[in-house]
């Protein structure tokens, strides 16, 4: 080859776009914008569960709260069907005495019967059964005269801990009382 073929070859090479070029060293790991896409992936992520968690957490107290009352409910209904009442009471302490056969429905009345509760998945101190927010639950059955309730009024406060616990006429609870707006009831009136 020619001296001027061989200048006009490497001029071509140099020239020509996209003829014989040498491809871009690149180094291992990742680009700034890279890192920034997975790093606003994370953090979109990370708010979507801290956001529901709280709700998730409450949720769950509700619902431990109902299956509870439930459970109440069904040891309560099981004691009238025994003794042929229910306690008569507004005592957390002689509510739990009498589901686990140790008073009959009148205060004076001591029995030793069966055992209507299983207590062990209850939350307790004591003797007095708790609600998932630690407070006792709330249970009142002909306390006051005249009492036309056909039932017993059995709740948790709920979450807000605050209670109207006033009952009014007839053994009925205040459920309109905005105090008493997350109080989960056993029984609907």
């Amino acid at each position: 080859m020619t001296e001027q073929a061989t200048v006009a070859a490497v001029y071509d090479r140099r020239f020509t776009p996209g003829a014989h070029r040498a491809p871009l060293q690149r180094s291992s790991g990742f680009t700034l914008l890279e890192l920034l896409a997975v790093i606003t992936i994370i953090a979109i992520l990370a708010g979507i569960v801290i956001g529901v968690g709280p709700r998730a957490s409450g949720a769950g107290k509700t619902a431990r709260a109902k299956a509870e009352l439930t459970a109440l409910s069904v040891a309560l209904e099981a004691y009238k069907l025994a003794y042929g009442d229910y306690p008569r009471t507004d005592d957390e302490l002689q509510l739990h005495r009498a589901l686990l056969g140790q008073r009959g429905p009148a205060s004076e009345a001591a029995i030793t019967g069966r055992v209507l509760l299983e207590t062990a998945r209850f939350n307790m101190v004591g003797d007095v059964l708790l609600d998932p927010w630690e407070r006792p639950y709330v249970y009142t059955y002909k306390i006051t005269v005249p009492w036309n309730n056909s039932s017993y009024v059995l709740y948790s406060i709920g979450p807000d801990g605050s209670d109207s616990p006033a009952l009014l006429a007839g053994g009925f609870p205040d459920v309109a009382s905005a105090a008493n707006a997350d109080n989960i009831y056993a029984n609907r009136f």
